[in-house]
């Protein structure tokens, strides 16, 4: 039976997500705030909805790929939203990253209309959202995770079923985590080799090929060397999610002091106006760090 996919939310992640369904052989319906990205889709062969209601209505399989919480619930629940136009047994799946609490609620909330649904938020960036490469952590129920597999594997390489409802974004949370704290301590490198007087690229070469070789190494490493930060994850975005990396550490007793000092960083940033730079932008603000004599 064909399965008809709705995607809405066509950023920098979701544009080469909707592409790799369609490139699958999905039949593919898009939505998006702005019109651009849906234009481009459609001449690829995608079909357009104006609203997600819309949308719901016309597809088996519902992908949501928004910035933050409160767009993921608007979008779900608004009066144009896609509960109010989802048939019954409409899959949703939630791949942004969201709080876990609202990803339990708006989960629950989704099956009083008879709507499975899973939290699927990806790692990768924007190089695996185009390679469809990702890796997936998903909450929700075993039937609807097996269900979704076909998709998801168009979409990602690794795909792990988390757990419950919610469980999906709590890795996630430990994901970025690891991620903030890695890229701090990759842009602390490449600041210590260049004040020190090393080449930054042998520093890159250097600890490429030892202990320290890491993915954020070698996918950001060469630019944050050159001093280019064009977005593949905007260091705004990745604030939003360690703060709910924060209040989910403060709800669970966990002690993160190496994750606030990457958050101190990324605020600095985002207060700087430079929120839209790729996250490995946290480099600049140790540039603008003077040691006192």
């Amino acid at each position: 039976m064909t399965t008809n996919i709705g995607f809405i939310g066509l950023g920098i992640m979701g544009k080469p997500m909707a592409r790799n369904l369609r490139k699958a052989g999905f039949p593919l319906i898009v939505y998006n705030r702005s019109r651009p990205a849906m234009d481009e889709l459609a001449a690829e062969g995608a079909a357009l909805a104006q609203s997600p209601r819309k949308l719901a209505a016309r597809s088996d399989v519902v992908i949501t790929m928004l910035p933050d919480s409160p767009d993921v619930a608007a979008v779900l629940r608004g009066a144009d939203g896609v509960f109010a136009g989802a048939r019954p047994d409409t899959l949703l799946i939630d791949m942004s990253t969201i709080a876990p609490g609202v990803a339990r609620e708006l989960a629950a909330e989704a099956a009083s209309h008879g709507l499975p649904m899973l939290d699927a938020p990806v790692s990768g960036g924007d190089k695996g959202a185009i390679a469809g490469t990702l890796s997936i952590m998903v909450g929700g129920e075993s039937a609807a995770f097996e269900r979704a597999q076909p998709l998801l594997s168009a979409l990602g390489k690794t795909i792990t079923h988390c757990g419950a409802s919610g469980s999906g974004q709590l890795v996630k949370a430990c994901n970025q985590v690891a991620v903030a704290v890695i890229i701090g301590a990759v842009a602390e490198a490449l600041e210590l080799g260049q004040r020190a007087g090393v080449d930054p690229e042998i520093v890159l070469r250097v600890l490429g090929g030892g202990l320290a070789q890491n993915r954020v190494l070698e996918l950001r490493g060469p630019n944050m060397a050159r001093g280019v930060f064009e977005p593949g994850f905007k260091a705004r975005l990745h604030q939003k999610d360690l703060n709910i990396v924060l209040d989910t550490a403060a709800s669970s007793g966990a002690a993160l002091p190496f994750t606030r000092l990457a958050s101190q960083g990324f605020a600095a940033l985002i207060a700087n106006g430079q929120g839209d730079l790729d996250h490995s932008a946290l480099l600049t603000v140790l540039h603008a760090i003077e040691q006192p004599s």
